[in-house]
C-alpha cells in the first residue's frame, strides 16, 4: 500500500529479460542498503517486490502480467522513474490508498503551463474513466493527483511546483504514455452495487424468527 507521494526520481540501471518477463535494476533516491529482499517499492506506480540489494541498487522482477499493463516494459537504461517505498502504518496518509496494481494506460493528449502550476489532460479508456470524479483522486505514474475534470475520454489533472520538482510527470511530453491507477473506493462501490442487484435470499433471515410482516416492510419478504 502506498500513499502516491513520490519519494524521489531512481535511474534505470539495467533491465534483464527472462523469458516474457523482466527483472529491473534501478539506483533509488534512497539509500539502497536500507531496502529489504521481499518489501514492496512503488516504481512509476507499480507495486515491485525487492529481490536483490547489491551495489546501491535494488533488482525487483516484473511478471509479463505487469508488462502488458503499465509502461514498464519501455523502459531503457538510464529512464528516470518515480520510486515510492511501502506505506508504514504509523505514517500520515497525505496523498490517497494507492495499491500500486495500475488498472491501464493513457496518454498526455495536452500540456499546458498556467500560473506557477501545470494543467495536463491525460486521455484512457471508458472502463477507466467510470471510476473518475471531479475532485477525486487518482495516480498518474504513481503520483497522487486530484481531479480537475472529468471528460468521457479522460481527466485533467494539475501539477504544483512541488509535484513537478519531486516526479518525472512534467518531463513527459504531448503524445507520452503514462501509468495509470483508480480510486480503490469507486472500483468497492460498483462491486458491493452489483451485489445488491441479486435476488436476495431471505431463508436464514426467516429461520432466525422474524416477523412475515416486517420482512414485507424491508422489502426481503416473498
Amino acid at each position: 500500500m502506498f500513499t502516491g507521494l513520490v519519494e524521489g526520481i531512481g535511474t534505470v540501471k539495467a533491465i534483464g529479460r527472462v523469458g516474457r518477463d523482466m527483472v529491473l535494476t534501478i539506483f533509488p533516491p534512497f539509500d539502497a542498503s536500507e531496502c529489504q529482499i521481499g518489501e514492496s517499492i512503488s516504481v512509476d506506480g507499480v507495486c515491485l517486490t525487492v529481490t536483490e540489494v547489491r551495489h546501491e541498487a535494488i533488482s525487483m522482477d516484473v511478471s509479463e502480467e505487469s508488462i502488458s499493463r503499465s509502461t514498464l516494459g519501455t523502459l531503457r537504461q538510464g529512464k528516470k522513474v518515480n520510486m515510492e517505498r511501502a506505506l508504514r502504518l504509523s505514517d500520515r496518509v497525505g496523498g490517497h490508498l494507492v495499491l500500486g496494481h495500475v488498472d491501464g494506460i493513457g496518454k498526455i493528449i495536452r500540456k499546458q503551463p498556467r500560473q506557477r502550476s501545470w494543467t495536463i489532460r491525460i486521455s484512457m479508456k471508458p472502463g477507466l474513466t467510470r471510476y473518475t470524479v471531479e475532485k477525486g483522486s487518482i495516480a498518474i505514474d504513481g503520483i497522487s493527483l486530484t481531479i480537475n475534470k472529468c471528460f468521457p475520454d479522460g481527466v485533467e489533472v494539475n501539477v504544483i511546483p512541488k509535484t513537478a520538482e519531486a516526479t518525472t510527470l512534467l518531463s513527459k511530453e504531448v503524445g507520452d504514455l503514462v501509468n495509470i491507477e483508480t480510486d480503490l473506493i469507486g472500483k468497492y462501490i460498483e462491486r458491493l452495487m452489483e451485489e445488491t442487484g441479486k435476488p436476495r435470499s431471505t431463508t436464514n433471515i426467516k429461520a432466525s424468527g422474524f416477523d412475515s410482516n416486517i420482512l414485507k416492510k424491508l422489502g426481503l419478504g416473498e
